[in-house]
């Protein structure tokens, strides 16, 4: 168990219900629109387990849409990481901890654990330090270990938002905003292909799916 100061453990105590619950709240207001490419269904019906992947940026708007669904997320072992872990416990995800940097190897075997089962395990493909958009390599490496046949990418672009001075430019829908989720063409994965040429493929289709945000306003 992580030693915390008398700050951050008055911090724990407070921020995560009070967070949990402002997205709650907010996020009644949100009106949502999904864009898909030809023949993809929105990653959230379909049944897992499957593997999924987004910017970090992205976190809050997902965190209220896709509650409840017991989907695993990889959270970084960090102060930080840890506020987000029981914020998003809260509204029903299940948070794994680890990253590529710090418990990796832990985190990687807790999510495939998660897979088998049955759940859908999400990562913030350029989490939790960046750079920005940088897809790396923690989607590809469970999706290898677990024999995944595809990975899935998505984004989600609030039209109206607060932007924090972040190294993520994270981003705080507003009320009321409307918010476009896209879903491209899923990475279908071959045992025999290279990793690193499955993450290109990766952030390829990260860009399409912002592309795809963008296209549709």
């Amino acid at each position: 168990m992580p030693s915390y100061t008398s700050k951050q453990r008055v911090m724990l105590a407070i921020v995560p219900p009070l967070v949990a619950g402002l997205i709650r709240v907010i996020g009644f207001t949100w009106r949502v629109r999904d864009v898909n490419a030809a023949g993809v269904a929105s990653g959230h019906t379909i049944p897992g387990p499957s593997v999924f992947a987004f910017w970090h940026c992205s976190l809050l708007a997902c965190a209220y849409r896709f509650r409840g669904l017991g989907i695993a997320i990889l959270i970084s072992q960090s102060f930080d990481g840890e506020l987000i872990a029981r914020v998003v416990e809260r509204l029903g995800f299940v948070a794994v901890r680890g990253s590529s940097s710090r418990g990796g190897v832990g985190g990687l075997k807790a999510m495939s654990e998660a897979y088998r089962e049955g759940r859908i395990c999400a990562f913030t493909a350029d989490g939790p330090k960046g750079p920005a958009r940088v897809a790396k390599a923690g989607p590809v490496q469970l999706a290898k270990l677990v024999q995944a046949p595809w990975i899935g990418c998505f984004h989600a672009q609030p039209e109206q938002a607060w932007t924090m001075n972040s190294w993520d430019r994270f981003l705080i829908p507003k009320p009321f905003a409307k918010i476009v989720f896209s879903w491209p063409a899923p990475i279908a994965l071959d045992e025999k292909e290279e990793s690193t040429t499955v993450l290109a493929e990766l952030q390829q289709q990260m860009i399409e799916a912002v592309r795809m945000t963008e296209a549709a306003r």
